[in-house]
This record gives structure tokens, C-alpha cells and sequence, in this order.
């Protein structure tokens, strides 16, 4: 099973253009984009960042809307003629497309594993996804840290990990697939019933549903996804995974 991940780290990287006059001519190019993925029977809204600088170089970060993820870094730009190029390292992601003549358009392939159609248009100043709030402190739950297992989905195994925080509105939850990606994706919901604990990310169609041991030293359920059900068992992670 291949989960799509978009997600966030907190750096930029910039790519300059061989050519800044002709960069220069290109920069309708900069301001907001936006477009929709069919991924797995998921549709993924994204916003695409543009912005060009004095030297003509472009930089970019990505916004997966429904998934709450922002500032996605975009670690090369290069375009040519019409022809733009992405890469995306934090998702294993790229993308090339084609500007049409009056730049309202970019016509192209998402690359993530498989090839993907992708099609921006100009978006609106507030298509962007809204910032979350930063959540306030509370004491640590028992069951607060880092929770680490691994998901045989067949063809490969994929670890996994999940990371929880107690906060005054309830608990808190992030998800990391390492193995196909750094970044972290936030939980949607997180409910707990004594032992039962229930972890949903609605962005990628995914719950987690567990039974928390006696000695909460393990969390032993099951992973659902677009009708998939896979065994997975978490255990405390020795370190706090970064």
C-alpha cells in the first residue's frame, strides 16, 4: 500500500535559472496556483506558491488543503520556454507541466510513485490553507510520546509512527511514514475510551484503531484505509523520532 503523503517541513530551497532575462520574462509565473489530485479515489486540493526574485531565480512551497498541511518546501524550480519542472523531496514528488500563452494555465503530471494528472489555475488570496492555532499546553497523558511499528502492506513494510500530545482541547496526533516520507501528517481526530483509541487523518482516508495494554507499552490494532484493513501494533519508541 502506497499512501500518498504531502506534508511539511519548515525549509525553502531555492533554484536559480541558467538564463535570468529570459527568468525575468517569465514572471507572470509567480503568485498562487491551485489544483486538484485523484489519488486512490482521493481528491487532494492543492495550492502552489510561486514567487520569483530580483535575480530571476523562482522558489516555491506547496499547500495540501485537505490534508491541513502548509508550506510544503518545493526544493528546485526550473522552467523553460513554458516548460516547468518541481521537485518535491520531502514527498519523493515531482512535477512538469506546461504554461500556456497567457500563464492562467499550467497543464501537466504529478510523479509519486505513478504518474498523476495535474492541472493549476490562478487561485484566489485565500485559497490557502488557514494556519492552525498552536495548541495549548496541558500535562502529559500516559500514553503521550512517540509510538512506533510496522505495516506489512504485501509488497513492502512500511514503518510507522505516531506521535501524541496531550493539550487542554484533548489529545493531539501526528503520523510519519518514514520509509516514504520526513514530513508529518496531523491527525484529524484523536478519541480514547479507557483502553480503545481511535486515531483518524481524514487528508489521506486513514484510522487507526487500537487497544492500549495494561503496562501501556503497546497499542495493538489495525490500520484502515479505502476499505484496506492491515494489522499494525505500535510500541514506545526508545528515542523521539525527529
Amino acid at each position: 500500500m502506497r499512501i500518498p503523503f504531502i506534508s511539511r517541513l519548515a525549509l525553502l530551497a531555492f533554484a536559480a535559472l541558467a538564463l535570468p532575462a529570459f527568468s525575468r520574462a517569465q514572471a507572470p509565473i509567480a503568485g498562487d496556483w491551485q489544483g486538484t489530485l485523484s489519488a486512490g479515489g482521493m481528491q487532494l486540493h492543492l495550492i502552489l506558491h510561486l514567487a520569483a526574485a530580483k535575480d530571476g531565480s523562482f522558489s516555491a512551497t506547496l499547500d495540501s488543503i485537505d490534508q491541513g498541511v502548509n508550506d510544503i518546501p518545493v526544493n528546485s524550480v526550473t522552467l523553460e520556454d513554458s516548460k516547468l519542472n518541481l521537485a518535491v523531496d520531502a514527498v519523493h514528488g515531482s512535477y512538469e507541466g506546461t504554461v500556456n500563452k497567457d500563464a492562467s494555465e499550467i497543464d501537466g503530471t504529478w510523479s509519486q510513485g505513478q504518474p498523476l494528472e495535474l492541472k493549476f489555475t490562478r487561485a484566489p488570496a485565500h485559497a490557502a490553507a488557514p494556519k492552525p492555532a498552536a495548541p495549548k499546553p496541558a500535562p502529559p497523558s500516559e500514553i503521550d510520546g512517540t509510538w512506533q511499528g510496522t505495516l506489512d502492506a504485501g509488497t513492502a513494510k512500511l514503518r510507522i509512527l505516531f506521535k501524541i500530545v496531550n493539550t487542554q482541547d484533548g489529545l493531539t496526533a501526528q503520523m510519519q511514514s518514514p520509509d516514504q516520507t520526513v514530513l508529518w501528517i496531523p491527525a484529524t481526530s484523536v478519541t480514547r475510551n479507557a483502553s480503545a483509541l481511535t486515531i483518524a487523518l481524514k487528508g489521506v482516508g486513514l484510522t487507526f484503531d487500537g487497544k492500549i495494554s495494561a503496562d501501556l507499552s503497546s497499542i495493538d490494532g489495525t490500520l484502515t484505509q479505502m476499505g484496506n484493513v492491515l494489522p499494525l501494533v505500535v510500541k514506545r519508541a526508545a528515542e523521539p523520532a525527529k
